[in-house]
């Protein structure tokens, strides 16, 4: 039996219509105690979603975990993570504390997880404050990532804009684009950086320990020494203008002045997908008060308002060894580590001030429903007016929690999850698509990768001749929610998903993914946010 408190949660309603989008959101207040303990009303959003999870929770389900989602700004990816109970291989050891005393590390805790036949070491700077998460693992495939907070008060896409340019030259690497050198030369499994709404990661990944530590070498003197930051040199402001905007001239004509940039043209092809635009509105409109409510990524119609001042301001502001997570991960060196990170962490101080900057806020309940309209754009040629067909977007959606879920209602969440959503025969999927009101489900159901979770699922394709056709949509989630919270689940379907996700764990297919990145990404759900960065990974027991 799970006793659980849910305060309350904010729910809501987007539709995109033609080029309108509308959202609107609800708040709700229930008080659960037990598995049988009533509300004030029975038939709120946030009791429906309380009823289905403690369903799920009653049937035992909460031993596995099925996906694990990141986003860099834009686009999505989902993939499982595992590994075996046991290992033929030796794990190498953690090296001793006094070892890691000699580095300027002291051991702050140390675990093994045995989900991923892993003795993981959690270490933190003595200088600088920095955290490293050490995976000891044997699996040849070697993992690195540094991890930034990164949150922003406006939709300018500094943060984004950032990840490109600090990859553009550094202190010890001074080329053009050292990235493009690494992509054509080395011998990595992986190499990229990653834009989320309030973190910023750089990984990199390789089976050759000596160019594995060549990568690392790169990347951390790239964050940490970048060309673009530096403000001495007039040159280095041309690799913000090419990466994030500036002025192009094609012809001798004034008029034809455009702005141009990389990541400018990145996020104006983004603006251009509905969808896209979609998870925007709703994901602003849930968060208006917090770094959730503007876009890391970049608005194309604010990005332009970015200076070279305030670019230069952001990096050293947050890239900084105090506001870093450090993740290694695979059969090397354990000391070699240490070592390396050493040799650059040795030349900064703490700086508390600028860890106090980058904490993530939280946002406050709404006290009345809301309801925002917002606009995509459509070419002439498919603009669906002019056929007398206007289609809209429908989400309904819920932010479920105050902060980060413990580790036991995010695998019941994530099994409710599956059961809903996850089969061209889930019972919320289906009534959506049996309903014929739109063309296909939207929404996405759960999204737990940042601090306050969220749940949304809709229609696209929603005939939006009239607003009644568009709530009908909104009703038929809320009735069917409500069904289900009062019938409950067969023990076939929940078993057939525990089935299906744990096997998913254990298999421990993690696609083009290296097992340590999406170990680290899976673990900086609770790191972030200063919670244990190992709770995430433990499944076996729940």
């Amino acid at each position: 039996m799970i006793t659980a408190a849910v305060r309350s949660t904010t729910s809501g309603a987007a539709r995109l219509q033609g080029n309108k989008a509308t959202f609107a959101t609800r708040k709700a207040t229930t008080s659960s105690k037990s598995r049988s303990s009533t509300t004030t009303n029975t038939k709120t959003p946030t009791m429906m979603l309380t009823k289905l999870w403690r369903s799920v929770v009653g049937n035992g389900a909460c031993r596995a975990r099925h996906t694990l989602r990141a986003y860099n700004g834009t686009n999505k990816a989902a993939f499982s993570v595992a590994s075996p109970d046991k290992v033929d291989v030796q794990i190498p050891v953690a090296v001793s504390p006094e070892v890691a005393k000699k580095h300027g590390f002291e051991v702050i805790k140390e675990e093994f997880v045995k989900e991923y036949g892993s003795n993981c070491v959690l270490y933190r700077h003595t200088g600088t404050g920095a955290e490293l998460m050490s995976v000891h693992s044997a699996d040849e495939n070697k993992t690195f990532g540094a991890v930034f907070r990164t949150p922003v008060e406006d939709s300018t896409g500094v943060p984004h804009i950032l990840e490109h340019s600090v990859l553009c030259g550094s202190r010890k690497y001074p080329i053009k684009e050292p990235f493009v050198e690494l992509m054509k030369s080395s011998l990595n499994t992986f190499l990229n950086a990653f834009t989320y709404p309030d973190r910023t990661c750089y990984p990199v990944a390789s089976c050759n320990t000596r160019d594995f530590y060549n990568l690392v070498d790169v990347y951390l003197d790239a964050v940490f020494y970048p060309r673009c930051a530096e403000k001495s040199n007039p040159e280095n402001v041309k690799i913000f203008e090419q990466e994030g905007w500036h002025h192009e001239l094609d012809s001798p004509d004034p008029s034809q002045l455009q702005y141009k940039g990389v990541v400018f043209n990145e996020m104006k092809g983004v603006y251009s997908s509905p969808d896209s635009v979609l998870g925007r509105v709703c994901q602003q409109a849930l968060f208006p008060e917090i770094t959730y409510g503007v876009d890391s990524g970049g608005d194309p119609r604010y990005i332009t308002d970015l200076t070279y001042e305030q670019f230069c301001d952001f990096h050293s502001d947050f890239y900084h060894p105090s506001n870093t997570r450090f993740w290694f991960y695979g059969d090397d060196d354990p000391e070699t580590r240490l070592e390396i990170l050493s040799n650059y962490l040795k030349d900064f101080e703490a700086n508390q001030a600028g860890v106090e900057k980058s904490r993530v806020l939280t946002q406050k309940k709404f006290t009345e429903p809301r309801t925002v309209t917002d606009y995509y754009a459509v070419s002439e040629s498919e603009d669906p007016s002019q056929a007398g067909q206007q289609k809209a977007y429908v989400n309904v959606n819920w932010v479920l929690e105050d902060d980060v879920f413990d580790l036991e209602t995010q695998l019941a969440f994530g099994f409710l999850d599956f059961i809903l959503l996850g089969t061209s025969g889930s019972p919320l999927r289906k009534a959506l698509i049996d309903s014929g009101l739109g063309e296909a489900v939207c929404g996405g159901g759960l999204e737990d990768e940042l601090r306050q979770p969220t749940f949304s699922i809709g229609l696209k394709g929603v005939e939006s001749s009239s607003e009644e056709n568009l709530k009908k949509v909104e009703t038929l989630v809320l009735e069917t929610l409500e069904s289900l919270a009062e019938k409950g689940f067969s023990d076939s379907s929940i078993e057939a998903a525990l089935n299906t996700i744990e096997f998913s764990l254990r298999e421990n297919n993690t696609g083009s993914f290296p097992r340590g990145l999406s170990l680290m990404l899976r673990s900086m759900q609770a790191w972030i946010y200063d919670k244990d960065p190992l709770e995430p990974l433990r499944w076996e027991d729940q």
